[in-house]
């Protein structure tokens, strides 16, 4: 099989060459998607690949779905520039690759979440699986703008080994993709017909009550307790956020319906 590896990126400097390496000698073909990157991104880019396209982001569908429309391979490997194949995973794949079953769509990958340099063991963070090595003319994308996920024709396998997803590495990288990922999420929600209402308040002592006690969060020492705090943050914020929908729906209206 010959495999090619996607990866969409914007502003990634750090995170990228950890990824990029962890595929030398895995796969054939890099595609990077790159939304215009400001920092060394790109330049990064081309010392493993030659196959870098710029496109403006309309959504991790339509992104992912771009990207993958460039890949060549037989099979496709979907990772992400804060994901790592770690050396197991790599040599899983490299074995896959001589006696790959074709009358599968695709295998889903077990997740090692490190956070602040921890791995996460707990809180909902030990059992997660994606798909993200399929046969390509087998996939396809949606147009979600957030939480896109993949459609595979066929029945999935799965692989022993696990991709280890550096998730954060510090504080200002969490509240920058926190704040882009409520953004588009609410988004999402408005124009669905959702709105805010006062129970959504409740998300936070709910979500921190299911990860850190629950979900044995606490069992993650420090990094767990910082983990669920921080998640039951996120997961207040994308519902308090419909309020600025709400408030661009009513400024619109207003406009709309002054004299011209």
């Amino acid at each position: 099989m010959t495999l090619s590896a996607i990866i969409i990126t914007f502003n990634e400097e750090r995170d990228l060459p950890g990824c990029l390496e962890s595929l030398t000698g895995v796969v054939d073909e890099i595609v990077v998607v790159d939304n215009h990157s400001t920092d060394a991104t790109r330049d990064i880019a081309r010392r493993y690949t030659d196959k870098i396209f710029l496109k403006s982001f309309e959504g991790y569908g339509p992104q992912k779905q771009f990207a993958l429309e460039q890949a060549s391979g037989d099979w496709v490997l979907n990772i992400d520039a804060d994901e790592r194949l770690t050396p197991a995973l790599a040599e899983e794949i490299k074995g896959l690759r001589k006696n790959a079953d074709s009358c599968l769509g695709g295998y889903e990958i077990p997740f090692q979440v490190y956070f602040l340099g921890h791995r996460l063991r707990f809180g909902g963070c030990f059992s997660e699986w994606h798909i993200r090595l399929f046969q390509r003319h087998k996939a396809c994308y949606g147009g979600k703008t957030i939480h896109e996920g993949i459609e595979v024709s066929g029945p999935l396998g799965r692989l022993k080994s696990a991709m280890r997803h550096e998730s954060y590495q510090n504080f200002s990288e969490y509240l920058e993709k926190c704040s882009r990922y409520t953004g588009l999420i609410a988004h999402e929600k408005f124009s669905k017909g959702k709105r805010f209402h006062l129970w959504h308040h409740l998300r936070l002592p709910w979500e921190f009550l299911m990860r850190y006690v629950v979900k044995l969060g606490f069992l993650d020492g420090n990094a767990g307790l910082i983990y669920a705090m921080l998640s039951a943050y996120y997961a207040w914020l994308k519902h308090v956020r419909l309020i600025e929908g709400e408030k661009r729906f009513l400024e619109s209206e207003t406009k709309n319906a002054k004299p011209h």
